[in-house]
């Protein structure tokens, strides 16, 4: 009976240091990423990686909603801290140090009716995210800019349904 005990405490002492600061659980709701991912995926979202580096445009992250911390959503990061977002008849410019480009979206299922225009400046510390499927998500088009401190990480592995299982899910590179 000790060494169950034992077992179980040493079992504790590694997962929930590494629930709390490495990777946790994410269960998709909602179908603003789809058709990448759908309702009841299982996520592990890798919480280290943005101790160490900035989140880079096309990946995919899971953040707390700016107008309600206790709510998590995911989405896909198209401005980084310092550019200039701009969407035209549903396509989305980019402006920044490195120029001005389109983003190039093969993710992205087709709109139903364009977003409206608009223009947008980040700051520093402030990222524009998107869902993939445009004509079904709150994102930085209705709510503004995400501030990073709401950020809790980039979605690392699509664990479950095990036939799409896959590393890095939807990670997408955009030509600069």
């Amino acid at each position: 009976m000790r060494r169950i005990l034992l077992y179980i405490f040493v079992a504790f002492l590694i997962v929930i240091p590494m629930r709390l600061f490495v990777a946790q659980p994410f269960i998709v709701s909602g179908g603003s990423m789809q058709p990448l991912l759908q309702p009841k995926d299982y996520l592990v979202v890798d919480e280290v990686s943005y101790r160490y580096r900035a989140p880079e445009r096309g990946e995919v992250i899971v953040f707390r909603y700016p107008l309600d911390p206790d709510q998590i959503f995911v989405k896909r990061v198209a401005g980084l801290p310092g550019e200039t977002i701009e969407i035209v008849n549903g396509a989305v410019r980019v402006s920044g140090p490195f120029g001005t480009t389109t983003l190039d979206e093969p993710y992205k299922t087709p709109d139903t009716n364009p977003e409206k225009n608009q223009r947008i400046v980040l700051h520093d510390d402030e990222y524009f995210v998107l869902g993939d499927n445009r004509t079904a998500s709150a994102d930085s088009r209705v709510w503004g800019p995400l501030m990073k401190r709401f950020i809790i990480g980039r979605a690392a592995i699509r664990l479950f349904p095990l036939p799409r299982a896959e590393l890095n899910p939807g990670v997408f590179v955009h030509a600069q």
